[in-house]
């Protein structure tokens, strides 16, 4: 029996992600910049997208790309005014784009007005905004390590106390067992609704309720401690979500997207419950970390390919599991990933083009939202980084002492290929727009490199071919908007056996949508067309051969009932 499922609008849109300080520099300062977004919105009206995500934008010492927050209610200098984000927002919306901001409220920055006051003594009425402990046996409460290397604690000369920062030791982490927190952040939230914005996507929200008893965790590897099990998805989590949506998120008419670091299926049936007690979607990093241990050189470092027979298991588990009950979130890449087309796909000359059109099938025909990231569109590729004196991330930056300089655990070398396959600044090179000197992002020095292959792939060169992925991108999200059952459709693994073709079925009120993906650059057979008859919705090939897929072939096939 086929779930009847309720329709909204954030489940029919296409969003798009836009990294600003790698996206469009207005000004020549080299950091891209909210004027640069404003400018470049008619390109995105072209391609299609409903919705911007828009990564953080608020005042930030910057010590994690705009992650650090030091004041909610006010612009990062490098972008702009806060009329610069008016303005933005208004020809967005003329422009039928709606804006959703990028909600970081499991931790501040040391520099918020909350901490200065917090870490002043132990008995200033901020104090118990965030999550200080007393010593143990002269050292750290814990053994838990920093998502971004080093010990979560940071000892306090002033309080003699040590802070949690479960990323940078400029990230306190913030205390949401005090409702003094929870109403500051609900009514932030309420102030950025008013301001008439369109959603959140929430950084690791999954994250804001801690295991109060604050255990070792197990260790991760050989230096400190696993913190996950202890601080994602805590006790407390839907209880807060559930006090969110009462307060701010159900008198606004909001998409809103949890990133929800070591989700389960079972967690997310409750995250984005068909009743909407708490939010729309959220973010699974399962197919992301197909990797981690037994491929990987240390924790996340890698320099091998996911094998595709583990994400299709992942995604179709995803799929399926969640049908009926809960809404699914849709990318291959973002701010925190590798480029789609070279970490899944074949970023090479010859197969570049195909594969990343490929890879765009294969995922927005999936049942979800799904995301754009800048330049994905494109298909722009991973760069090479030749030192760690090119990296900016704070993640690479780290691991890269830890591991190399001070454990010695790996080489510098082997460090830089892994940077060079996984490490988030891959991403956040600067957006494409032309073969003209730094791709056309910044007339100055850009705050970091330009992939040096800018001057093939780029956006003025995708929209003056018509067989770029731009205009297959843009082809998919009109299929999108077209057809009901690319949104709604219930999701039917097919081929699960099957080690190079991804396929699927999707099926609504008598149409049937048949799915079928190459992952490799070989031809191999696949029947699953032969003998049908129907509307070929979108292809990367011009021609077909009967029982076979070319090499990272993808083929849409739309029956429908008489």
């Amino acid at each position: 029996m086929q779930t009847v499922e309720k329709k909204t609008w954030w489940k029919e849109a296409v969003i798009y992600q836009i990294y600003p300080r790698s996206f469009a520099d207005s000004n020549g300062d080299g950091i891209g910049d909210l004027p640069g977004i404003t400018q470049h919105l008619p390109y995105l009206h072209e391609l299609g997208i409903d919705v911007i995500w828009l990564s953080p934008v608020y005042r930030s010492p910057n010590d994690d790309n705009g992650y650090d927050i030091s004041d909610y209610r006010d612009i990062m200098t490098d972008f702009g005014t806060m009329a610069d984000f008016d303005e933005m927002l208004s020809t967005a919306h003329s422009l039928g784009i709606k804006i959703v901001m990028d909600l970081v409220v499991n931790h501040t920055s040391d520099e918020h007005a909350w901490f200065i006051e917090s870490r002043k003594s132990k008995d200033n009425p901020f104090h118990d905004y965030y999550i200080w402990k007393e010593p143990r046996d002269g050292k750290e409460p814990n053994n838990w390590e920093s998502c971004f290397s080093g010990s979560a604690w940071e000892l306090d000369d002033a309080t003699g106390m040590y802070y949690l920062h479960c990323f940078s030791k400029k990230q306190p982490d913030l205390n949401w067992e005090n409702p003094k927190v929870r109403d500051e952040v609900f009514d932030m939230m309420t102030w950025w609704c008013e301001k008439g914005i369109d959603g959140f996507r929430m950084d690791v929200i999954s994250m804001i309720s801690k295991d109060q008893r604050f255990p070792d965790g197990p260790d991760k590897d050989g230096i400190y401690g696993d913190l996950n099990p202890y601080v994602c998805n805590g006790p407390r989590v839907h209880e807060y979500l559930q006090e969110m949506n009462r307060r701010v998120l159900s008198h606004y008419d909001l998409l809103t997207v949890g990133e929800a670091a070591g989700v389960t299926i079972e967690e997310a049936r409750k995250y984005a419950n068909n009743e909407g007690t708490e939010l729309g979607m959220v973010f699974q990093f399962e197919h992301m970390d197909t990797l981690q241990g037994e491929g990987s050189v240390i924790g996340k470092w890698t320099t091998k390919k996911p094998s595709m027979s583990k994400v299709r298991a992942i995604l179709n588990k995803w799929q399926v599991q969640l049908e009926g009950k809960a809404w699914n979130s849709l990318y291959w890449d973002n701010h925190d990933q590798p480029r789609v087309v070279s970490r899944f796909g074949d970023d090479s000359e010859k197969w570049r083009v195909l594969s990343a059109k490929m890879l765009a099938t294969c995922l927005h025909m999936m049942k979800g939202t799904p995301y754009i990231y800048q330049g994905e569109e494109l298909g722009m590729t991973n760069t090479v980084f030749e030192g760690i004196d090119q990296c900016r991330d704070i993640e690479e930056l780290n691991a890269y002492r830890q591991y190399v300089e001070e454990h010695h655990l790996v080489s510098g070398d082997v460090m830089m290929a892994c940077i060079n396959t996984v490490g988030r600044d891959n991403a956040r090179t600067p957006m494409q727009w032309d073969a003209s000197a730094n791709a056309g992002f910044t007339t100055g020095t850009p705050w970091i490199k330009v992939n040096p292959n800018y001057t093939t792939i780029n956006a003025e060169a995708a929209m003056a071919d018509p067989d770029s992925v731009f205009y297959y991108y843009q082809k998919l999200i009109r299929l999108r908007h077209a057809h009901p059952v690319i949104v709604y459709g219930v999701f039917e693994p097919l081929l699960e056996e099957n080690e190079a073709v991804y396929a699927y079925r999707r099926v609504l009120d008598g149409c049937v949508l048949t799915v079928a993906c190459n992952w490799t650059d070989q031809p191999q057979e696949c029947t699953l067309f032969d003998g049908l008859s129907g509307t070929e919705l979108i292809s990367n090939y011009k021609e077909h051969q009967a029982g076979v897929l070319a090499p990272y072939e993808a083929r849409v096939l739309l029956q429908e009932q008489e």
